[in-house]
């Protein structure tokens, strides 16, 4: 088994600042519609969400920057599920040029499964979704766990 490829796409001009590389805001819009489609496969998908109000919150986030990417490229993001508890899955995405190894940014995310009836509450996973949860923790157990997962920012003491 391998990371999911989440998403693919060619980076836009409107994407890219005065160098043409791809501004820092814009790898994690990629890396967010990369849990989109992380959603979508463990069933989570906008039919779900109508039906019961359960969603994804990213609680937290580290992006790391590589290297350059540049206008008129073509990459996807590849996303591996590190760990999950009852409420919370632990993923890490990486950005690359479509078919090739090199990782150009990485983003470590911590996401929340929430139900949002009568606010926003924390909720476990349940059913469908939690059996597809399970199923992709198992796929990519065997996965070995990438550098950038567990850093901290931070100026030698």
């Amino acid at each position: 088994m391998h990371a999911l490829k989440t998403y693919q796409t060619p980076i836009l001009a409107e994407w890219t600042d005065y160098n043409g590389h791809l501004r820092d805001a814009f790898y994690l819009l990629l890396f967010s519609y990369a849990t989109d489609a992380l959603m979508d496969h463990l069933g989570l998908d906008a039919d779900h969400r109508a039906a019961t109000n359960d969603s994804l919150f990213t609680l937290e986030v580290h992006l790391n920057y590589l290297h350059e990417v540049k206008e008129g490229e073509r990459v996807e993001v590849r996303s591996q599920l590190i760990a999950h508890d009852r409420k919370r899955l632990h993923v890490f995405h990486s950005l690359h040029r479509a078919n090739e190894d090199l990782a150009l940014a990485v983003s470590e995310q911590m996401l929340l499964h929430v139900n949002l009836e009568g606010g926003a509450r924390s909720a476990p996973f349940e059913g469908a979704v939690l059996e597809r949860v399970l199923a992709l923790a198992e796929a990519h157990r065997p996965l070995p766990r990438p550098d950038y997962v567990g850093r901290v920012i931070g100026l030698p003491g």
